[in-house]
């Protein structure tokens, strides 16, 4: 989206924007006045499994999470929904049903949508959120010194691959969904408490493509030990399989040669890397003096989480594996 936003006629500067499209972040944030910020995102896609409640969860997770990513709350959300007339009523009712959950939990409120007539079910959420201005979190401010942090694990894309080719077990599938359906509030809360200088949550750009643009917006080399990264084990034993999504492809094509991997990397584990997420963590830059801290807050987290690198000064690489 990004590549085509930047080939259009510039925007009309507005000194009250505080975040739009220039570093690929994950919402716009615009300053209503000195203590408070508007956060605006929108995302929606196709099912990632066949249970309509399930997919409306996981979707309304994914879109709240750009909110999160800023360092927000999130306070009103509205449907997106695009479907199919050969589908029963009750099947959307039950998406909806899922995202409602999701929102209400989140502490949001849901007021409507929109709806139009398509071949194939989508659904997503449009979010508005409040932060303080001088709080506002963006993927582009990672500081030399910092330690970075995943709060999710990697491998969706892969395990939604093995979902659809109905290749994966109940506990596989249960796992896929619990880290789908897990808010990005708590590992939020937990970052604003202690004081953090970056973040960006990961999703369709995978590990690789998200740390990237971290990466380039800093100005920084980024380290990732790829042995501390945390990882759906049965995602790594489906990506030997070579049961690996078109996505993950992409975005290998599209991160080139600005990464560097150890020569005795593992083939799954790049593809994992690569791995485009549905409603993934968030990857967090925060000071080395602070690190402890916050991975104490973010104990209790629903999900698997850890330290997986480090913010070093600018080398030939923008991202270094090893």
């Amino acid at each position: 989206m990004a590549q085509v936003l930047c080939q259009l006629p510039k925007l009309n500067s507005d000194e009250n924007l505080l975040v739009g499209i220039e570093t690929s972040d994950d919402a716009a944030v615009y300053k209503i006045d000195d203590n408070t910020a508007l956060i605006q995102t929108v995302d929606f896609f196709t099912p990632v499994v066949d249970d309509p409640y399930t997919y409306g969860q996981i979707a309304a997770t994914n879109s709240i999470s750009d909110v999160y990513a800023m360092g927000g709350d999130p306070k009103l959300a509205m449907n997106i929904i695009c479907f199919p007339t050969c589908l029963p009523s009750e099947v959307m009712a039950e998406v909806l049903k899922g995202g409602y959950d999701k929102v209400i939990e989140s502490g949001a409120i849901l007021i409507g949508g929109h709806t139009v007539e398509d071949d194939e079910p989508k659904y997503g959420l449009c979010v508005s959120g409040f932060i303080h201005p001088k709080n506002v979190l963006t993927n582009s401010n990672a500081k030399v010194g910092d330690i970075l942090v995943l709060t999710k694990p990697l491998g969706i894309g892969v395990l939604n691959t093995a979902i659809k080719a109905e290749m994966t077990d109940k506990e596989t599938y249960d796992k896929a969904v619990k880290v789908m359906t897990t808010l990005n509030k708590h590992a939020k809360d937990a970052m604003i408490k202690v004081g953090v200088n970056s973040c960006t949550d990961i999703t369709g750009f995978g590990l690789l493509g998200h740390t990237l643009e971290m990466a380039e917006g800093s100005n920084v080399t980024i380290k990732l030990e790829s042995e501390k990264i945390p990882v759906i084990k049965e995602a790594l034993e489906f990506a030997k399989m070579g049961l690996v999504p078109a996505g993950a492809y992409s975005n290998k094509s599209f991160i080139g040669d600005k990464v560097y991997f150890d020569k005795e990397m593992s083939q799954e584990l790049k593809d994992i890397l690569y791995d485009p997420q549905t409603s993934g963590g968030l990857l967090i830059s925060v000071d080395k003096d602070k690190v402890n801290l916050l991975l104490e807050e973010l104990k209790g987290n629903n999900t698997e989480f850890g330290i997986i690198g480090e913010v070093v000064e600018k080398q030939e690489y923008s991202i270094i594996v090893g």
